[in-house]
């Protein structure tokens, strides 16, 4: 497992692989003793997190446990995956940034320490973590990211290329 932003294209032994337009669920769901349901993920029969994609985060999490999303934002983040880790009670955002062109993605890695701090206050209330994480593809490998990666890390939020560790999101690790 590598981590910080430095795993390469091969996949790794335990982590969740990524490529374009890979969701959460479809990754997790590959490795050994994982598999989902209903949004809770199940590692050798025991609940280990839960799942919340774009508007599942406010339909199934906040608003079910009576958090009033309009008192705390003005205005709602969608998060391609949200993953709650049941042990370490950590919501981790999870945003797949794949690009083959200069374009908008660019100035969106720019926005991770505003859209923490937001998703921060919108789970407050449940006395839970956020960690906000980038998975991104090689394109952002290129020197002029440099500053953009270095800023990500510098504002408490995180990146990998290709695939997001078991480790890092505290998910246990099959046996080999």
């Amino acid at each position: 497992m590598i981590r910080g932003g430095t795993g390469g294209k091969t996949p790794q032994k335990h982590g969740l692989r990524f490529e374009k337009r890979t969701d959460f669920a479809t990754v997790i769901s590959g490795i050994p003793g994982y598999s989902v349901r209903d949004d809770c993920v199940i590692f050798e029969g025991k609940d280990v997190a839960k799942l919340y994609k774009k508007n599942k985060l406010y339909s199934k999490l906040l608003g079910p446990l009576g958090v009033d999303v309009t008192k705390l934002i003005s205005k709602k983040l969608l998060p391609d995956d949200a993953v709650l880790v049941l042990v370490n009670k950590t919501l981790y955002i999870v945003e797949t940034k794949f690009q083959t062109v200069a374009g908008s993605v660019d100035e969106k890695l720019q926005t991770c320490d505003f859209k923490l701090k937001q998703y921060k206050k919108l789970v407050h209330p449940l006395g839970l973590n956020v960690k906000y994480v980038y998975v991104l593809n090689d394109w952002f490998r290129k020197k002029e990211y440099k500053d953009v990666l270095d800023y990500i890390k510098s504002v408490g939020c995180d990146y990998f290329f290709y695939e997001l560790p078991l480790g890092y999101l505290g998910l246990p690790v099959p046996h080999d």
